[in-house]
């Protein structure tokens, strides 16, 4: 069961140590992405940029690595389109993770 978060400015000290565990991932890789988003970025998402963050993470790893090094687009995972998730929170939380926090809005 997934469990879905309130916006992060008013996330609880144990709903955001909850979100971080869930970034401990089996690929090193996607590990180190992860942990440094969410020691920089957890606590400045928006409600809609927590949804997709949160969906991103019930992919399982080599799909959500993918996703982040932009070697597929999320538009073509199934599991994400079907969630209907605002673009733009999608495309930021993929940029910050990334490293490319720049966005066109």
């Amino acid at each position: 069961m997934v469990t879905r978060m309130a916006d992060t400015k008013n996330m609880t000290d144990e709903e955001v140590r909850r979100l971080s565990w869930r970034c401990r991932r089996g690929l090193l890789e996607l590990d180190i992405v992860l942990q440094r988003f969410s020691r920089n970025h957890v606590a400045t998402l928006n409600a809609q940029e927590l949804l997709a963050f949160d969906s991103l993470l019930d992919l399982p790893d080599n799909e959500f690595l993918d996703v982040v090094t932009s070697r597929i687009s999320f538009v073509n995972v199934e599991i994400l389109v079907a969630k209907k998730l605002d673009a733009l929170a999608m495309k930021s939380v993929l940029a910050k993770l990334s490293g490319h926090e720049a966005v066109s809005v």
